[in-house]
């Protein structure tokens, strides 16, 4: 193992561990990231999850997940100086080249930074409801770009939590958070068990079960009247089949949002944008 000593600014001395191998073991964590199927086994049986970028990182520490590594382009270790130099003894920071992290992590990482995270265990969803005025429900969403988009909407449009119904992906698989900008750390989340049934939940809580459905007979997103706004439930499914025939036979209302020029639809994470700004407002 060799060591660098980095001066910032003169006054800080920073001790990290330069990598000149991509085949080093101690990178297993950062091995092989563009593989979905083998990354979303292994990090949540790892505990773990990647970040990339600063602001991703910062808003993570932020939220209180624990740092387990940092793996970074030299040029970019002064960029996070005051984390490397408040890091537990434990946390590693290796440092390393582009030719060295393109073949391990199977892609170019253009900011040059790379952080593992600890895990944590989501809380239940009646902890959730029980605090919640208004929340987003997913039904099989199954791409990662949408859900980030989701939970970036959700945390900037005034939805105070999302679940997740079990088949949805990982919402700390790397593309969701990179996409969500970190606000995946900013708005509790949990699983809603068993589903379709798990729904009742948000009834008993109070919640008024909006789901959002292109169909004919849905009415305008602007027409739910004020009592289901007070406390509303705003369900979306998966891209092209929408949510299934059970999550509409659960909810209390069907929405729609108007369209124009003959389109039938929108992508799944503009639709819940939209619908959590018009009830966000409210």
């Amino acid at each position: 193992m060799r060591c660098c000593r980095f001066a910032i600014d003169m006054e800080i001395q920073l001790t990290t561990t330069a990598i000149t191998d991509p085949a080093d073991p101690r990178l297993a964590d950062y091995r092989s990231l563009t593989e979905l199927q083998l990354r979303s086994r292994l990090e949540p049986e790892r505990g773990l999850f990647i970040a990339e970028g600063e602001l991703v990182i910062r808003r993570a520490l932020t939220a209180g997940y624990r740092l387990r590594s940092l793996l970074l382009d030299a040029q970019r270790v002064a960029q996070l100086a005051d984390v490397i130099d408040s890091a537990d003894d434990q946390v590693a920071v290796y440092v390393a080249d582009r030719s060295v992290v393109e073949p391990l992590t199977g892609f170019h990482v253009h900011r040059g930074i790379l952080a593992a995270f600890h895990r944590r265990p989501p809380p239940p969803a009646t902890q959730l409801l029980a605090v919640a005025q208004r929340v987003l429900v997913a039904e099989d969403v199954n791409n990662h770009t949408n859900l980030g988009i989701m939970f970036r909407s959700a945390a900037a449009l005034g939805m105070d939590a999302v679940l997740l119904s079990p088949s949805c992906v990982d919402p700390l698989y790397r593309r969701c958070v990179r996409v969500s900008m970190g606000e995946v750390f900013a708005v509790p989340y949990a699983r809603l068990e068993p589903w379709p049934d798990g729904l009742r939940e948000l009834q008993s809580a109070g919640f008024s079960l909006i789901a959002l459905t292109p169909s004919t007979d849905a009415v305008d997103v602007r027409a739910i009247p004020e009592r289901a706004r007070r406390r509303p439930a705003l369900l979306v499914g998966a891209e092209g089949p929408g949510l299934s025939a059970a999550a509409l036979r659960a909810s209390e209302y069907r929405a729609r949002i108007r369209m124009h020029h003959g389109v039938d639809s929108l992508n799944v994470g503009v639709a819940a944008a939209i619908a959590c700004y018009e009830f966000g407002r409210c």
